[in-house]
């Protein structure tokens, strides 16, 4: 979940050629280093380290040796001290559970009564105690002489790929969040024997070392940073310094508390500062990896260098960075509305639905619905979008709190003089006089929400919406469809057909794929193929607490109809509407409640919240 990308251009219709993977089955940076010129430091980096204030740079210094010395003891612990150390972690966590989310949220203009500050219970602390428990149980196995997937469910995809039922993983899973179902999709010639072999990733070889990982932490969401350190450690073997980003200052505190039973004996590090700061740290010669989450800008200047030379040096294909580097960085995310018979019911909550995609965290999140697709055939098209606008309308006023928001709305103004405004949110209908160009091409990253059409209904148009998103958005991180059960039951096979070919890292089938980042058994990150010259929506994945090898996409699949109405018609789900629902009248609550439970698993307790949740 990303800090927001600016206008990136069209990607290819042509699939990319796969990055190669790094011995730990991450896919990495795939650009090959200049030639030597006799120094560590100067294999680092083509450009000049940049200047920075000594006492700065010495205090970075003593961070990245001391790193290298906790490195070398992580390398001596077993999987099951390793397990141990972050069930530490854990008990941290949960101790300043509520110190992180009422400081986050604070942080994002929300006070202790706002209807949305359950967001930065659910994306926080939740997702990363969610993430901890599931990264422990992988553990526990391989300790055990086990794969982490002996008893996971795999099945085939229609293209013949192994599918790796991964969620819900556990019984709080499939009651807490119950009717969502996920599965981790591994790439062609993946057997399922294989990826049980493989599952463990640098787990499999603890005692090799991956050296100083740097990771250059997300601003918008508070769990990022800490899972992608958890990721770098198991998945890598890599011990971390982790420099926040700016709009996460307030929370250094909390996160030196719940990390602290990794800073104590120098496994992570985390530090702060501008942008002088992070040059200083990726051109430093004592780190063995790169990971961002961030912009497609930010990527290429870590990269290529700044400016004019940045993109000369491109140019000539000659990287200023030589480490290795992975990224997640955003995109323009599809919702596809595919046309059937929907009740009135069903329209007014899948444009709750719609309209909860794009304002969570006010729009700023990498994975945000931007661009809803329905066909001008569909005889309830009209009825469906006048749902959207009262839902777009109704929805708890919030602040636009991340930087440079107001720039972002002004390109959507700008390209799009006619478009709604409902406060600070923004709606756009593209029609035969308009360009869609700047909707598929610039990740707005703000409360702005697009609705184009395409031709066809039935297999047609899901045919057409898919084509139309793979070949005309920006990114390939996430892509949401919502269609009725009584359609997908008559498309049946064509549809699973159809969401093969749709190539996103993270694809939710009546769901938001927004969840799918809370699941921490699932994968994050864009589709394989991104290069270093054209970087889309990143390289590499993170969560994957499972610890696969060879990860292609993840699919979470949910219900179509909440409860009670889920009942007998459609997948059920005993959630009248999930807490992640800006609409939902108790998300605060229960969003809270939801992750209490994690902590401490007080059954009393959870009986109260999931009153409230029948109160949505």
């Amino acid at each position: 979940m990303s800090t927001p990308a600016a206008s990136q251009p069209k990607k290819p219709a042509a699939k990319k050629a796969p990055a190669k993977k790094s011995a730990t089955g991450t896919a990495t940076a795939t650009k090959p280093a200049p030639k030597k010129t006799g120094t560590k430091s100067a294999q680092k980096a083509v450009s000049t380290a940049p200047t920075i204030a000594p006492e700065i740079s010495e205090a970075l210094d003593a961070d990245v040796a001391a790193l290298e010395m906790g490195g070398k003891i992580w390398s001596t612990l077993t999987i099951a001290q390793r397990a141990t150390v972050l069930g530490h972690v854990r008990d941290a966590v949960a101790k300043h559970a509520e110190e992180w989310a009422v400081t986050a949220a604070a942080s994002k203009g929300l006070d202790e009564d706002h209807p949305l500050r359950g967001e930065e219970w659910l994306a926080g602390p939740y997702a990363t105690l969610s993430g901890l428990d599931a990264l422990i149980t992988s553990l526990d196995a391989l300790a055990a002489g086990d794969s982490p997937i002996k008893d996971v469910r795999t099945s085939l995809t229609p293209t013949g790929q192994v599918a790796v039922h991964a969620y819900p993983a556990t019984k709080i899973d499939a009651m807490l969040l119950n009717g969502y179902t996920g599965e981790v999709w591994l790439k062609p010639g993946v057997t399922a024997d294989a990826a049980k072999r493989n599952a463990g990733l640098a787990q499999l070889t603890p005692t090799d070392g991956g050296g100083v990982g740097l990771v250059l932490g997300a601003g918008n969401v508070t769990s990022i940073p800490i899972l992608d350190v958890m990721y770098e450690l198991i998945a890598f073997n890599r011990v971390a310094l982790l420099k926040l980003n700016p709009t996460q200052d307030t929370l250094l505190g909390v996160f030196r508390k719940a990390l602290q039973p990794l800073i104590e004996p120098g496994f992570v590090r985390i530090v702060t500062g501008a942008g002088d700061v992070g040059a200083y740290l990726t051109a430093h010669e004592g780190f063995s990896h790169v990971h961002i989450t961030g912009s497609a800008v930010t990527f290429d200047t870590i990269v290529w260098g700044p400016g004019e030379a940045g993109q000369k040096r491109k140019a000539t294909g000659v990287p200023q960075l030589t480490t290795p580097i992975t990224g997640e960085l955003g995109g323009v995310a599809p919702i596809i509305v595919v046309p059937g018979p929907w009740t009135q019911a069903d329209l007014d909550y899948q444009a709750e639905h719609v309209v909860t995609m794009r304002l969570q965290n006010s729009g700023h999140i990498c994975i945000s619905g931007q661009v809803v697709m329905v066909s001008p055939e569909w005889t309830q098209k009209d009825d469906f979008l006048a749902a959207v606008r009262r839902a777009y309308a109704k929805a708890p006023q919030r602040p636009v709190w991340y930087p440079n928001s107001d720039a972002k709305r002004a390109i959507a103004t700008d390209a799009y003089p006619d478009a709604e405004q409902y406060g600070p949110r923004l709606l756009i209908e593209i029609d035969d006089k308009d360009d869609a160009t700047t909707l598929e091409t610039t990740e707005f990253f703000s409360p702005v929400l697009g609705i184009v059409e395409v031709d066809g209904t039935g297999q047609r148009f899901v045919d057409n919406a898919i084509r139309y998103a793979n070949e005309k958005l920006a990114g390939t991180l996430g892509a949401n469809v919502l269609i009725d059960p009584i359609t997908q039951a008559e498309l049946g096979d064509g549809f699973e057909r159809a969401i093969t070919n749709l190539r996103y890292g993270n694809i939710a089938i009546n769901g938001w794929t927004g969840f799918s980042f809370v699941a921490p058994t699932l994968s994050w990150g864009a589709f394989p193929g991104h290069t270093l010259e054209d970087v889309g929506s990143g390289i590499g994945i993170v969560h994957n607490a499972l610890l696969l090898d060879d990860v292609e996409r993840s699919v979470l699949r949910g219900p179509f109809r909440p409860f009670p109405r889920s009942l007998g018609r459609s997948r059920f789900s005993i959630l009248p509407k999930p807490p992640w629902f800006v609409t939902s009248r108790t998300s605060a609550e229960v969003s809270e409640g939801f992750t209490r439970f994690l902590i401490d698993k007080n059954v009393l307790r959870l009986t109260k919240t999931l009153g409230a949740a029948l109160r949505s």
